[in-house]
């Protein structure tokens, strides 16, 4: 089959990453994959054999398109595109676009192929968008989204996306899927054995990006307040005045001495496999990737109990109890006996369900579905 996946592009975040793992997936499985950036921005390596264009910017030699919003004109270039692509070389059996501000480009971009695009929601909309809008602000913001995503194709990665998309903005799909992310499971343990710097033993770790979303305030203060005798590893990056307001809290709760800022790593698997336990504080989680990866190292984990993936993967795994509460306290309280008394390893087993191919199949056997519509 012919694929093609389209996203807004890809910086070091975890839905990023999984485009990529689908990719090398359906690429093994024989399949010709196409990848679409809509911006020239990409820090990991793309996957041997998939053919990966950027959506440059457009020339404005033709006065009409100075009238259009930097959205319509990304739209238009991207329509053109793709039109092109199945004009020169055969019309795509799926299509996926990944993350939001991509969605919102795609269904304005009002493709002929409309019926083969899957709307792949990787977040909590409700949380990641309406959290910090109220009134008209709020209700404007709603609206637009429900524009996106209202008679289309939709696929969640959690459950909790699904009821997001429907308890809280009343979307009717055309067809709604459940997916969950893939994991590359072999090459995640061969990847965790692999040389590295790795800091004094023992510490703690927290992977993701820096964004008000992920509350790194949260686990420094509760880390501070556990006064657990261990390093804090934090692996990740943002924009500048993200980490500046990181820095400055963590010279605030003078801290500065025990905790180590990596940036972004290619490999964090190393650092996940040999640390005491991985945290996860975010206010909310599409998924929850880390928490497998680290389950699968072999790692503790502790997290939020967020609206999102965290809860479905801990309860399924049976590891529930490395839930807590959304507050600092209850994250210290957890830290800290998670620390004197660590869980045994889980169970590679009960995580096999996230493997690679299988999920990659799910994904293609949607083709079947639009042979339907």
């Amino acid at each position: 089959m012919r694929i093609l996946m389209i996203i807004d592009g890809l910086p070091g975040g975890g839905a990023e990453k999984v485009v990529l793992t689908l990719c090398q997936g359906m690429r093994i499985l024989g399949h010709e994959i196409s990848l679409l950036s809509l911006r020239n921005i990409c820090h990991y390596p793309i996957p041997i054999g998939v053919r990966y264009q950027v959506v440059e910017t457009l020339n404005h030699s033709f006065s009409w398109l100075r009238l259009l919003t930097k959205s319509q004109q990304k739209a238009y270039q991207l329509r053109q595109i793709i039109q092109k692509k199945e004009e020169n070389e055969g019309q795509f059996d799926l299509i996926f676009s990944h993350l939001h501000q991509t969605d919102r480009i795609v269904s304005s971009a009002n493709l002929l192929s409309d019926k083969k695009i899957w709307y792949c929601v990787h977040s909590m909309l409700s949380t990641s968008y309406l959290n910090h809008r109220y009134g008209f602000s709020r209700w404007i913001k709603k609206r637009k989204i429900m524009k996106v995503y209202r008679g289309k194709n939709i696929l969640a990665v959690s459950k909790a996306i699904k009821e997001d998309l429907i308890y809280n903005f009343s979307i009717l799909p055309n067809q709604l899927a459940i997916i969950n992310n893939p994991f590359n499971i072999s090459y995640i343990l061969n990847q965790s054995n692999k040389d590295c710097n790795l800091p004094p033993k023992p510490y703690l770790i927290h992977v993701g990006r820096f964004h008000p979303t992920k509350r790194h305030d949260r686990l420094l203060e509760a880390y501070a307040q556990s006064n657990i005798p261990a390093l804090l590893v934090l692996v990740g990056t943002g924009n500048t005045k993200q980490v500046k307001k990181i820095t400055e809290l963590i010279e605030k709760l003078n801290i500065s001495k025990k905790v180590i800022l990596t940036g972004f790593q290619d490999n964090p698997y190393p650092l996940i496999k040999n640390a005491v336990m991985l945290i996860l504080s975010s206010d909310s989680e599409g998924f929850g990737n880390v928490l497998v990866e680290a389950l699968l190292c072999g790692t503790p984990v502790i997290s939020t109990c967020c609206p999102g993936g965290p809860k479905e993967i801990l309860t399924e795994a049976g590891e529930d109890r490395a839930l807590t509460e959304l507050n600092t306290n209850s994250l210290a309280k957890k830290m800290i006996e998670t620390y004197l008394s660590p869980p045994s390893r889980l169970n590679i087993q009960k995580l096999i369900k996230y493997d690679l191919l299988p999920i990659c199949k799910q994904y293609l056997n949607l083709v079947k579905i639009n042979y339907k519509l």
